[in-house]
């Protein structure tokens, strides 16, 4: 999985370049302004969601987990507000943005990489 990273990194960058174009109160200036969003998003998906993911999790239980989207929008407009030439119009752009941001994400990840590998391990018990 590591030697995918640069291609994932790349993929997310170009995610980020489309998304102005579905949600244009999102705007991203350059490539260079997209590599550097999308390192800093995959850093803060990687380091601090987790931990504010668990810190809420009792609001998420109760809102039978729709406060995710609620803390991915909140942590694409803190990492807009960090970089230059990225930026959002408001919290509900960033709501709606990092929605669409994480399916063209995905569908281009999707087309690159294929269907996930599944895995099946079957343990065959001899009874006797």
């Amino acid at each position: 999985m590591a030697r995918n990273l640069p291609i994932v990194w790349l993929i997310n960058a170009l995610a980020l370049l489309a998304l102005p174009y579905l949600v244009p109160s999102v705007q991203v200036e350059s490539f260079y302004t997209a590599l550097v969003a999308a390192l800093l998003l995959g850093l803060v998906n990687t380091l601090i969601r987790p931990l504010i993911v668990l810190l809420t999790l009792p609001v998420t239980v109760l809102t039978l987990g729709l406060f995710i989207f609620v803390i991915n929008g909140l942590l694409f407009w803190f990492v807009a507000s960090f970089v230059k030439g990225f930026s959002v119009a408001g919290f509900w752009s960033a709501f709606f943005g990092a929605i669409v941001y994480a399916l063209i994400s995905w569908a281009a990840s999707a087309l690159v990489f294929g269907p996930p590998r599944v895995v099946v391990v079957r343990h065959d018990e001899h009874r006797g």
